[in-house]
């Protein structure tokens, strides 16, 4: 697996770097075609904490994590974890929409846009809804580990959100 290392507003180490490899590492028991996935490691840093975000792009699916802790290390440590119990959770229902027929399910593709006018909108993306049902979009939610996700409805072929509500269910919006 290739690894981009990163930092927002900060160098990175060599030691960083390294200790997120091997880290991230331990996941290539989980990939088909290890050699071509590319993985995507930010580091942060806020006040005392230390933050770590990553994001890995499959063929049908993105799986990404977020974990602030006392030191990157830790972060990273927490993060990989976390990575691989969501692999492990969703693992069936992974393989289930890989074999499914007829559809190619992908997730979003996703520009940001930072440096906005401050009071004003912070950040922008520009996405590229891919068609799917909801059990795949609900599957998407989980993965990336947002509130919301926006898809194409292969159902009503119309754009839909999906997003999780406040008593642990999930709600649905669809466009006109």
């Amino acid at each position: 697996m290739e690894i981009n290392v990163r930092g927002e507003k900060q160098e990175i180490t060599p030691a960083m770097k390294t200790y997120s490899e091997e880290k991230l590492s331990r996941l290539a028991k989980y990939l088909e075609k290890e050699s071509e996935v590319k993985g995507f490691v930010l580091f942060k840093i806020n006040g005392t904490k230390h933050k770590v975000e990553i994001t890995i792009p499959l063929k049908n699916t993105t799986i990404r994590v977020e974990e602030e802790g006392p030191d990157y290390y830790a972060a990273v440590d927490t993060a990989v974890d976390k990575l691989e119990r969501q692999i492990r959770k969703n693992k069936t229902k992974l393989e289930n929409k890989r074999n499914s027929v007829g559809r190619d399910f992908m997730m979003i593709d996703i520009e940001s846009y930072e440096d906005e006018e401050p009071g004003k909108i912070e950040k922008r993306k520009t996405v590229d809804a891919k068609p799917m049902d909801e059990d795949e979009a609900i599957l998407q939610l989980e993965l990336i580990g947002h509130d919301f996700y926006l898809y194409k409805d292969v159902d009503i072929d119309n754009y839909a959100l999906i997003y999780k509500r406040k008593n642990g269910g999930y709600g649905k919006i669809e466009v006109k």
